[in-house]
C-alpha cells in the first residue's frame, strides 16, 4: 500500500485516477477545497483534507507519501480570457505548485516523488513533430505551461524525483472534447473546428490513467513525459473517424470566424495544433492499449 496524495481528484482525470489506485490498494489522501463534495464524487478515500494554496494548514499531510500528484489548476475553457481571467489560469498553476513545493521542502520524511499535470499546450501552433526535447510555444497557454514546469524544477533541488505529464485532448465518453463533439454528431451536424487541418494530440482516458500509475511506480522515470497517442491524426480525420463510428456524416464545419465569436482567444485552442509524438513515454516501454483511433473511439462508444 502507498500513500498517495491527490489535488485536482474531483476531475475527470482525477476521479478516474483516484478509483485506479484505490482499487490496487493505495490509500488516497484527497486535498480539496470543498470536502463534503470530494466525498460524495470519489468515495472510499482514506483521508480529505482542506485544501488552499494561500495557507499552510495541510503542510504536514505530504509526510511520509510515495507521491504527490497534482492535478488541480483552473480549467482554461470555464471562461472568457480576460486579463483578470488570465491572471486565474496562470496563478492557479503557479502558486499551488510553489506552495506544494514548500510543503514538500519542509516535510521530515518528504514524499518518493511530485509529479505534476502539464499539457501539449507547451508546444504552441506546430506543423512540424514535436517531442520531449521541442522548444516551446510563444502563446498565452505555451507561456502558462512553461511557467508551471519551470515551477515544479525548483523541487529538483531536494532530491525528489519530478515527472511532468503533458497531456494531450483526453478521450473520454463522460466529459471533455469526445462528450461534446458526440452530441451534434448524433443530430447529424458534427465535423471539423475550423479548417480541420490542425493537429489532434489525442489519448484515451485509460491510457492517461495508466502512464500516470507508470510515473509513480517506476523509480526510473524523472522529467517530462507526453501523454499523447502515437497515432496522431489530424482534426478532420478525427472526426471522419468519429462519424464513421457513429454512423454519421462529418460534413459540418464549424467556421473559424464562429468559434472566435463565441470562444474568443480560447478558439486558437482548438484552431491550432501540434503533432505531438510520445517519444519519452514509447522509450520508458510504455504500451498504449488503446494507439489506434478507430479501436479507441470504438471502446469509447460501445455501451
Amino acid at each position: 500500500m502507498k500513500k498517495i496524495i491527490l489535488t485536482g481528484g474531483t476531475g475527470a482525470i482525477g476521479k478516474r485516477l483516484s478509483k485506479r489506485l484505490m482499487d490496487r490498494g493505495d490509500e488516497v489522501v484527497l486535498f480539496t477545497r470543498d470536502i463534503e463534495s470530494a466525498k460524495k464524487n470519489v468515495p472510499g478515500a482514506a483521508k480529505y483534507v482542506r485544501w488552499n494554496y494561500s495557507n499552510d494548514d495541510w503542510f504536514g499531510e505530504v509526510e511520509n507519501a510515495a507521491a504527490v500528484i497534482h492535478l488541480a489548476g483552473e480549467n482554461v475553457f470555464s471562461a472568457r480570457w480576460t486579463e483578470r481571467q488570465k491572471k486565474k489560469i496562470y496563478e492557479s498553476r503557479i502558486k499551488s505548485t510553489s506552495k506544494l513545493i514548500e510543503a514538500i521542502k519542509k516535510a521530515k520524511v518528504k514524499p518518493e516523488s511530485f509529479i505534476a499535470a502539464s499539457a501539449v499546450g507547451y508546444y504552441g501552433n506546430s506543423v512540424h513533430p514535436v517531442d520531449e526535447d521541442s522548444n516551446p510555444g510563444t502563446d498565452f497557454l505555451a507561456r502558462v505551461t512553461k511557467a508551471w514546469e519551470d515551477e515544479s524544477k525548483k523541487i529538483d533541488t531536494i532530491g525528489v524525483r519530478r515527472v511532468n505529464i503533458r497531456t494531450g485532448i483526453v478521450l473520454d465518453r463522460a466529459s471533455g472534447a469526445l462528450a461534446r463533439l458526440i452530441i451534434p454528431f448524433k443530430l447529424f451536424l458534427g465535423g471539423p473546428l475550423g479548417s480541420g487541418k490542425q493537429w489532434f494530440p489525442w489519448i484515451h482516458i485509460d491510457d492517461l490513467i495508466e502512464i500516470y500509475l507508470l510515473s509513480i511506480d517506476s523509480k526510473k522515470i524523472s522529467g517530462v513525459m507526453n501523454a499523447v497517442s502515437p497515432g496522431i491524426v489530424s482534426m478532420d480525420r478525427f472526426c471522419k473517424t468519429l462519424g464513421k463510428e457513429m454512423n454519421r456524416p462529418a460534413a459540418m464545419k464549424v467556421p473559424e470566424f464562429i468559434l472566435k465569436l463565441f470562444l474568443g482567444e480560447r478558439a486558437d485552442v482548438l484552431l491550432e495544433g501540434a503533432c505531438v509524438i510520445p517519444q519519452k513515454t514509447v522509450e520508458t516501454g510504455f504500451c498504449f492499449k488503446h494507439g489506434d483511433l478507430k479501436e479507441a473511439l470504438r471502446d469509447l462508444l460501445k455501451n
